[in-house]
């Protein structure tokens, strides 16, 4: 350990939140032969995104606008608010850890959900925050049972994805509003929309860009299939989103991803076929689980949430059956979600993958 760190840096743990299916593949020395662990789209980008980032490509010499401005400028049209409520970075696991820099000193407690998004945790971690973590209700993050923790613990961050991450889930607008409504004074709201592009509009709350304590994140890596490209934003009130200009890297954005955000942007068409084929693949997802004795759980995403009946031991046994055949998976980490599997769709020659090996998985774990 390098004798220039921080105590603080030095006591951390040298972990990432995910393996990932290239380290994976490396392991065992073969490509997987469907990759549908990381929720990514495997739908690809617009055909327009596309075509503005192979142009783009020709100018990679050059940096990036440092300040955004186009792509501001078209979210906030196409969100009804200021470019001044915008901030763009890159993907929002970079801006929930410069979200964590700006609020957290060692000690600020901080509330989330027992299973919800490692990630988030591995930035509070970093940044010394005190973190409280509450059990979800069933298969759903309990927004009750996090506001009373808020209080309890005079928090300063308190986190919630909806849709949920890694079950699928999704509680209807009017649930995050009230919560919304009764936050502690002292609390800011993160709110995590990785997957709102593919949720119910039911599932969107109403919030003014300008609630002083509410950021909202969003991302063009799931339903606009760039997760590559890693271009993510954040919908904020003017204060807060200028406070990131103290401590984000300027010139952090890809020039490539960030013009083809725009594009992608502006097909909203094909956005509206990427609906449509996940809403196919959730149906056939749910009849192969079925067909495997198998329960799958209701999803506002682009992956569903499979219930195996058992125990986490069981469903560990059928991720890694499945792993060695050639099907990347993944599954809620922590106990009692963990008895569950979460594959994320594809097109029709991937969840042929999934209808082919899952049984053979299932059988070798004594399924």
């Amino acid at each position: 350990m390098s004798r220039f760190l921080t105590h603080h840096a030095a006591a951390l743990p040298s972990t990432v939140p995910f393996t990932g299916p290239e380290t994976l593949e490396r392991r065992q020395g073969r490509a997987f032969r469907a990759r549908l662990g990381a929720n990514e789209s495997l739908f690809g980008p617009s055909p327009r995104a596309l075509a503005a980032m192979q142009a783009a490509a020709a100018e990679v010499w050059k940096y990036a606008d440092p300040e955004n401005h186009d792509l501001k400028q078209a979210l906030a049209r196409h969100h009804g608010c200021k470019p001044e409520n915008i901030v763009v970075g890159g993907g929002i696991d970079t801006m929930l850890g410069l979200l964590c820099r700006l609020t957290l000193e060692p000690g600020t407690p901080v509330v989330t959900s027992l299973g919800a998004y490692p990630t988030f945790n591995f930035h509070v971690a970093g940044y010394g925050g005190a973190l409280t973590r509450v059990p979800y209700a069933g298969r759903h993050e309990d927004p009750a049972a996090l506001l009373a923790a808020a209080g309890a613990q005079t928090a300063r961050l308190l986190y919630l994805a909806n849709p949920d991450n890694p079950m699928g889930s999704h509680h209807p607008g009017r649930v995050i509003e009230d919560l919304v409504a009764n936050l502690p004074p002292e609390t800011l709201l993160l709110l995590d929309e990785a997957y709102a592009d593919l949720a119910p509009p039911e599932a969107i709350p109403a919030i003014a860009a300008d609630h002083p304590q509410v950021i909202r994140f969003r991302t063009f890596s799931k339903g606009y299939g760039m997760a590559g490209a890693r271009v993510g934003y954040a919908i904020a009130e003017p204060g807060l989103a200028l406070a990131f200009d103290k401590v984000r890297d300027h010139f952090g954005m890809g020039r490539i991803g960030q013009i083809g955000a725009l594009e992608a942007l502006r097909d909203q068409d094909w956005l509206a076929q990427i609906r449509r084929n996940i809403e196919a693949g959730r149906d056939r997802m749910g009849r192969i689980a079925r067909a495997n004795g198998l329960e799958p759980l209701p999803s506002a995403t682009n992956f569903v949430t499979i219930d195996t009946g058992r125990d986490g031991d069981f469903a560990r046994a059928v991720l890694a059956g499945c792993q060695e055949r050639g099907l990347f998976i993944r599954m809620p980490g922590v106990a009692p979600l963990d008895r569950c599997l979460r594959i994320s769709l594809g097109p029709e020659a991937a969840l042929d993958v999934v209808e082919e090996i899952l049984p053979q998985a299932l059988r070798a774990a004594g399924g």
